[in-house]
């Protein structure tokens, strides 16, 4: 920070021009500020959400694959079909 007060004093005209300059070209704070912005960061969290939510369906379809596979073990065939069971004779 420096000590020097007219150094102080220039900065401080500068930040005001600058603001001054910014509120003559783009409106007013308030103005400025849209709803826009909010809406942006809420549809980046969802897709964030949807993309989180995606990868942990991923995760658990493959695992429970790889889960069925191992129970028949290697080499083995897939168990048959059912059938339906023979007829009673009285």
């Amino acid at each position: 920070m420096p000590l020097n007060h007219d150094t102080i004093l220039l900065e401080t005209v500068r930040t005001r021009r600058v603001r001054l300059q910014s509120a003559l070209l783009h409106g007013g704070l308030p103005e400025r500020r849209l709803v826009n912005d909010n809406v942006r960061r809420v549809l980046g969290s969802v897709v964030a959400a949807a993309v989180a939510c995606a990868g942990c369906v991923g995760f658990a379809l493959v695992t429970s694959l790889l889960a069925a596979g191992d129970d028949r073990g290697p080499g083995r065939a897939a168990p048959p079909a059912a059938t339906a069971p023979a007829p009673v004779r009285p």
